[in-house]
């Protein structure tokens, strides 16, 4: 047996709650403490360096400094390394000998949401963050008629993108999404789950409205990207539940999952959105549907870090629970028998690149699994980061 907190003990890693309402989690002295411990501890390990910006930045604050250990670091560069951060999570659920349970409970990510947070609260976060993570607010403009036009015609115009990146510092090759003109919610409006019926509007074809709860029905959540962006991918999840005889339903309300927003450290708001779209998904839970949505940063939302932020609400438990990545609920149809293999053609040779967001949910190779039912077809699976997460790689000092 596996000695308890060795580091390469077998013990399985555990997640502390944030503790966002502990007045120590606001205190700068007690996180400054904390960040030159944790650094210190990276210093001497460097296992994370190639994963992403923020380690390599620290190792060179650290070889650059006079003393070359973290004690040499000049506090107020602390930030520096907290900036290159974007939460994927791969340091603790891939790399780090040293998370709980291990006794020097290491937990860089949410480490570096509290400094985050921190900085939003003092007003140092940026004007151009604050809008481009405010994803709702940005869609709901850029998919009104006329406006719409205005938007893509802007992201596609040089001229235009050389203004956005002096004036706000969005970088002009950034590739942007285009905006539709239709969001995936009011292409399926009727599909909406009605909470006082029970049940989703009633002109959904009877077929689909009469299957059974568990594996049979499905809560699309359909994303600020599916919805405002790409409905086409919606559309496409709708028709692969509906092929294999499930029923798809849409919260009757949405609002982002909150992701942007804990990235940026602003945690308050991540509380309105909470409370804004836990109600209508419990409702759907309490009926017994499952819950999937297509990004995967935004299933992680639901999964994990709602319920560290809330864990003493049994709402957000019981979304969690409900929550599923799409192939993994497809994977759990197979295992039942429930999915139909039948497939029409084979894709020959795929290359899948698998989320940062997707592998720390700690499913497996759903995916994979899924894609190789299909006859002669082979699955590479592309595990490095993309770098991108989202605003992220659209800003002009980061690209």
């Amino acid at each position: 047996m596996a000695e308890h907190g060795r580091e390469g003990g077998l013990d399985a890693p555990t997640r502390h709650p944030l503790n966002q309402d502990d007045p120590k989690f606001w205190d700068e002295a007690d996180l400054n403490k904390e960040l030159e411990r944790v650094y210190d501890i990276c210093h001497g390990c460097r296992r994370c360096v190639s994963l992403c910006n923020a380690f390599p930045t620290l190792f060179d604050l650290v070889d650059e400094s006079d003393t070359m250990e973290v004690d040499g670091v000049a506090v107020a560069d602390y930030t520096k390394v907290v900036d290159q951060c974007y939460l994927c999570d791969l340091c603790y659920l891939t790399k780090c000998p040293y998370v709980p349970p291990h006794e020097w409970n290491v937990d860089f990510p949410h480490l570096m949401l509290r400094a985050k947070a921190i900085k939003f609260k003092k007003g140092d976060t940026k004007f151009r963050d604050k809008i481009i993570t405010s994803t709702d607010m940005v869609g709901k403009l850029a998919s009104t008629p006329l406006i719409n036009t205005l938007v893509n015609g802007g992201n596609t115009n040089s001229a235009m993108r050389s203004v956005l990146d002096s004036a706000l510092g969005i970088h002009k090759d950034a590739k942007l999404p285009e905006y539709a003109r239709k969001t995936a919610r009011q292409i399926n409006a009727v599909r909406i789950f009605d909470p006082a019926a029970g049940q989703q509007n009633t002109e959904v074809p009877a077929s689909e409205q009469n299957a059974a709860g568990g594996l049979d029905k499905v809560a699309l959540f359909t994303t600020c990207y599916c919805n405002y962006n790409e409905p086409d991918i919606a559309a496409s999840i709708i028709k692969i539940l509906n092929h294999n005889d499930v029923t798809v339903s849409l919260p009757a309300k949405e609002h982002c999952c909150g992701m942007p927003k804990l990235e940026l450290g602003d945690l308050s708001t991540v509380s309105k959105l909470k409370e804004l779209n836990i109600p209508a998904l419990y409702d759907m839970v309490r009926q017994g549907y499952t819950i999937i949505a297509a990004v995967p940063s935004c299933v992680l939302m639901f999964k994990q870090e709602l319920p560290l932020m809330f864990p003493d609400d049994e709402r957000v438990k019981a979304v969690a629970k409900a929550f599923h990545d799409p192939f993994e609920f497809l994977h759990k149809l197979h295992k039942a028998g429930k999915l139909k293999t039948d497939f029409k053609q084979t894709l020959g040779n795929v290359s899948y690149h698998v989320a940062c967001h997707q592998r720390v949910q700690n499913i497996g190779p759903k995916t994979r699994q899924i894609l190789e039912l299909i006859e002669d077809t082979s699955v590479k699976n592309i595990e490095r980061c993309s770098g991108h997460d989202g605003t992220y790689g659209v800003k002009s000092e980061t690209l």
